[in-house]
């Protein structure tokens, strides 16, 4: 699985890329897709209990459930946010493993449906409220740190590796100022410009990223 996204001007969420994906044979917009969630998809299921194989194989799983729903899906932000939809899909996925698991039954690659009907709704058809459950502090967490690894990706390109480097450590790991200019060896007046301008564009980002998700 590759950890980067091929895209970090794409923004997934648009709901010109949830049309795009009821085209199966849409490659880049299915890579894209794959590229930007995989990662929050896996960590969520690891840090639920699953073994590394088989939080792959929900990812797997997870991609190819959605292959098939989503042609004949209409996504309707008014009844639920991206974040929540994706979060849906994701817990009936594990909740599907934890289900084979349980009965014995032999978990392929193959997409799921036998299973789901009956105990709840589609998740792809309807969205149910948020509902208290082991899955949702973890899923936030991945969710933001998915979030900010994706306003990063994004910045990448618009400034130097010195400069998000230094924004890294003085932002994101909290280091004071001074430490920082000794550690990179660079002038304190620096270090406070690029922690400014680099600020500014990556609390940017995130605030589009809450809009277009949440």
């Amino acid at each position: 699985m590759s950890a980067e996204a091929a895209s970090d001007t794409f923004l997934p969420t648009r709901q010109s890329l949830l049309s795009r994906l009821r085209n199966v044979q849409d490659e880049r917009g299915w890579q894209e897709f794959f590229d930007r969630y995989w990662r929050l998809i896996y960590n969520v299921a690891r840090r639920s209990g699953l073994a590394d194989a088989e939080a792959q194989d929900v990812v797997q799983n997870t991609f190819i459930y959605l292959s098939r729903k989503m042609p004949g899906f209409h996504y309707d932000p008014a009844r639920g946010s991206f974040k929540s939809w994706l979060r849906v899909v994701t817990r009936s996925r594990i909740g599907a493993f934890r289900r084979r698991e349980r009965t014995g039954q032999l978990w392929t690659r193959e997409p799921l449906g036998s299973e789901d009907h009956g105990d709840s709704p589609d998740p792809l058809d309807a969205i149910p409220d948020p509902s208290a459950d082991a899955l949702d502090e973890i899923w936030q967490r991945e969710w933001e740190e998915n979030l900010i690894n994706t306003a990063l990706r994004r910045i990448r390109a618009k400034v130097s590796s010195q400069q998000l480097l230094i924004f890294r450590l003085a932002t994101l790991n909290d280091l004071p100022l001074t430490q920082v200019a000794r550690k990179l060896g660079v002038s304190l007046p620096r270090v406070y410009l690029a922690r400014h301008r680099v600020g500014k564009m990556f609390k940017t980002e995130v605030e589009q990223l809450r809009r277009e998700t949440e």
